[in-house]
């Protein structure tokens, strides 16, 4: 990947010698991998075991998600927040482990609208949960800086299931909860 990097510096009109850039390939390189990490991550992994028996079978809501990722396109960031709530049926996923799958699946090149269909499917699988819903809100780079440039303009993604596709009444708690439903 180094390699990669020095070549796109020369491609793009650079020296990769020069000063400020000599180190660039490797440090760039680095940087890629970590935004990537999620390619090396399994949902077992990084759930590890981290569901523990409840009786509840109230809506669990994790919101404000701060997650990172890059545009498969592009390759270029895009970064928001995600809310996932789920409606346990005997077991519940330990809290940071909700925001470690957000991670892992938004740590790869994705697009956003696949990226919320994985984290809710994962959920479901994990927990069993009668509902699954996941809402990302996201500015892309890919937007803002190239292409139309448009600054202020957030996508906004949804995946329900279960209960949560099946029933009005639970939706519409769920976004209340957020205050999604009047934005």
């Amino acid at each position: 990947m180094r390699d990669a990097f020095k070549k796109i510096l020369t491609d793009i009109g650079e020296d990769p010698n020069r000063e400020g850039l000599i180190d660039t390939p490797e440090r760039a390189a680095k940087a890629m991998s970590f935004l990537t990490h999620g390619y090396t991550q399994t949902l077992e992994e990084v759930v590890n075991k981290a569901l523990f028996e409840s009786d509840t079978n109230e809506m669990v809501i994790v919101q404000n998600i701060e997650l990172y990722s890059m545009c498969e396109h592009h390759m270029l960031p895009f970064i928001g927040k995600c809310h996932v709530a789920y409606i346990p049926t005997g077991k519940v996923l330990g809290l940071s482990k909700v925001a470690r799958v957000v991670d892992m699946y938004a740590r790869r090149l994705q697009i956003q609208e696949n990226l919320t269909k994985q984290i809710a499917e994962a959920i479901q699988s994990v927990t069993t949960a009668s509902g699954v819903s996941v809402i990302i809100e996201a500015k892309h780079m890919c937007m803002m800086m190239r292409g139309v440039e448009k600054q202020n303009s957030v996508m906004k993604t949804s995946v329900m299931l279960g209960d949560f596709r099946d029933s009005a009444a639970t939706r519409m708690e769920f976004m209340s909860l957020l205050n999604l439903s009047s934005s």
